[in-house]
Order: structure tokens, then sequence, then C-alpha cells
């Protein structure tokens, strides 16, 4: 992948009057999205060319057509209704399950008026605030960085993460739905070998936490991918903050060797791009990588050996709306976010609402946070409809459409 964008250096000269000629987006080698420093490695910079060609490609796009009935309380288009805040669908809602990255903070502090928010709905009547967060860390970290950032987490009726659930499936204290972890718990203990895709933070004591124990890929069992920063077999640790180039290499040969033996993966992540400034990628990147190299090496059925835990999928959906009646009310709950794959995606699949926070977050780079409602919602729609022509995406062949948006998460 590295040697192609240097020949894509050279070979655009001699098609630039060809694509210039058919109106086909260039990405200039010379773009300063496109000179992306070597350290963040080529996942990052197939991201940020995705994001270049739909920039150009958004201003192409045909208007969507805007209806108002009332300018003061709500912009719809399609069936995706702009609301002026929090504030215009508390009453509608009796539960919220609230992403945290992308609606209530930004990774270093909380965005303006989500604090206000907070205070506000827990102030009203049988309201339920859970967090819903696709971190790969347990639920303790979660409230460290709540405390941190100045909010009360007992504020939150739960706070469920990604890593939390799949601690609790791998130590086989939670019900498991996925048949190939399953035979690996009720086998023998000495078998539950682990090879870890990690972030370099707490990854052997979270896997030996519940039971299992770091191995070489030629040993394990099972793969962990929770980060998107060490290849970690227990004894050896190759770290992309110390050697970006080697940490690639190594990776990808880890994953055909383990794709060889049909070692099933377990994603406590499966967010693709972090919501910050450069979208470095995330560990649902390399789920996905490896479910394309099982379809090349192998031609038997690769359905199931990749598990996700966390939005959208069920799993983490089951637990937020366990308590009264929840399922059988799911008219009254509703998932914020700011990420259509992964926050819209699993409202909808799990069919409950779903409020998308337009100007902080994943997109909060490619909306004009100065624009008029209308044209907002227009931007919007065309992000939509981008998405939604998309492949290879968590939604299938669903057709994804927020229910509600919001600039941002404020009263």
């Amino acid at each position: 992948m590295r040697h192609c964008y240097s020949a894509l250096y050279f070979l655009i000269p001699a098609v630039q009057s060809f694509v210039t000629s058919n109106r086909i987006p260039v990405v200039s080698p010379l773009d300063p999205l496109t000179i992306i420093p070597e350290q963040h490695g080529w996942l990052l910079r197939q991201e940020l060319l995705k994001r270049k060609c739909r920039q150009f490609s958004s201003t192409r796009r045909t208007a969507t057509t805007i209806t108002s009935e009332d300018s003061s309380t709500s912009i719809s288009s399609s069936m995706m209704e702009l609301r002026n805040g929090v504030a215009d669908i508390a009453n509608q809602f009796d539960v919220f399950l609230l992403d945290m990255w992308g609606v209530m903070h930004d990774g270093s502090r909380p965005y303006d008026g989500v604090l206000e928010v907070i205070e506000k709905l827990r102030q009203m009547q049988d309201k339920k605030l859970i967090i819903l967060s696709n971190s790969s860390k347990r639920k303790d970290n979660s409230v460290r960085m709540l405390k941190k950032l100045g909010f009360n987490p007992d504020d939150f009726h739960d706070i469920i993460t990604s890593g939390e659930v799949a601690h609790g499936l791998l130590s086989g204290k939670l019900r498991n739905r996925w048949e190939m972890l399953d035979q690996l718990l009720q086998g023998d203990p000495l078998q539950k070998k682990v090879f870890v895709l990690g972030s370099g933070d707490n990854d052997v004591e979270y896997c030996e936490s519940c039971g299992w124990q770091l191995s070489p890929i030629e040993e394990a069992n099972l793969i962990v991918a929770r980060g998107t920063f060490t290849v970690n077999d227990g004894s050896e640790v190759v770290n992309k903050r110390e050697n970006e180039e080697l940490y690639e290499s190594t990776m990808e040969t880890r994953l055909k060797q383990a794709a060889l033996r049909r070692i099933p993966m377990l994603v406590t992540n499966p967010d693709k791009i972090r919501p910050d400034v450069e979208r470095p990628p995330m560990p649902g990147k390399i789920g996905d990588r490896y479910e394309q190299i099982l379809r090349e090496t192998s031609t038997e059925e690769c359905t199931g050996m990749v598990k996700r835990i966390g939005k959208p999928f069920q799993d983490v959906y089951d637990l937020a709306l366990v308590e009264e009646n929840a399922k059988e009310n799911r008219n009254r709950v509703c998932m914020v976010g700011d990420a259509l794959e992964t926050d819209i995606v699993g409202g909808s699949i799990n069919g409950i609402s779903t409020v998308w926070v337009l100007l902080d977050g994943i997109y909060g780079l490619d909306l004009d946070h100065n624009t008029d409602d209308s044209n907002l919602m227009q931007s919007a729609e065309a992000i939509v409809k981008e998405f939604n022509g998309e492949t290879g995406t968590y939604a299938g062949d669903r057709v994804v459409q927020p229910d509600i948006a919001l600039r941002h998460f404020r009263w």
C-alpha cells in the first residue's frame, strides 16, 4: 500500500488531462490532506484520501428539497428533523443512550452546553441517562474520564463500554451468543491463549484478569483487537509509536498467519475512525481487514469468524435496555450520537429513535458551522445519502435515516 502512493505521484501527470475533462476528482500528492506524516500509517492515509474524494463529490450533489413548517421549531428533510436543542425533545423520550466522544466531549474537554443538558435532564422526573461507549477500556476508565472532564458519574443510570462487555464475555460472566468463544470457554482452561492487537494501555492486565494468557500467534486460540498501537504476543511488543512501519508489517503478517489457522477475532471497539482532526483508524478497521484476509486465503465459510462488541451490535443494546420493559417501549428511547455507522445504525437496527449530533464529532469538520438551517440540512442529507451508497459498512443493505438532528448536544 505504501508503494501505491508513490506510484500515484508519477501517474497523475500522465492522466491529468483525462480526469480533468471527465470531471474525475483528483487528489494531488501535494494536497495538504495527502501529505500525511509517515507515523500515522497507511490506514489513516487511506481514510483521509477517501475523505478528500467525499468533499469533492459533495460539491456536485443536487440539493435536497427542504420544507419548513415553523423555522423556530424544526426543519424537516425527508424524515429527519433539525431541532433547536435537547429542550425540544426532552419530553419525547424517557431513556437517553449517550455516546461519549463526539457528543459529550472531544477527548480533552466537554463540549459547550453539555454539562447543562445533563443537569436539566437529571432534574426531570423519570429520565434515564445511559452512556453507551465503544471504548475498548473497562467502565472504571470511563468513570475517571467523566470526573476529569467535570461530569458527575452518578448522574448516569449506567455506563456501558464495549471493553467492559467484552471483558464479561471473555471471563464467562456475561451470556455469550458467539459459538466460537463459547467452545473455548467450555474447553481446557490451559488453552485460553490470546494474541492481542492492543492500545498499549493495560493490554496484559485486561486479558489476564479474565483468565486468558497472552501467546504467540502459533499458539493462540483467539485474537483480541482492542487497539491500533501494539502487537503483543506476551513476550514481545511491537509498538507503532516507536516503529510504525514495523508495526504495520508485523500486524499484516500475523493476521495472515491467523487466517491460515482460522483463529477467531474479538473486536472490543467496532469504531473504524476516531472523531478527531486526523481521524486515525480504530480497531473496527482491523476487524474489516482480517475478514478480507480470511476471504482471500480460504475457500471455507468465514461468517462468524470476527465478533464485534459495541455499537451498532446487539449485545450492548440488550444490556442498556434490560430494565423496566424498555424493549417493549422503545418509542420512548433514543440513541444520541455523532457517527452514522455505529450510533445511528445501532439505534435503527435495535428499533429505537436516533438523534444525530452534526457539528461535533466525526462530521464536524465536513459541515459549515455558520450556515443557516436549510443549508445545514442539505449538507447533512448529502452525507447520509453518500453513506447509504457505500458498501462494506455495518448498515449492510439497510437504508439509514436519522430521526432527529441537532447542531450540538445543547439545551
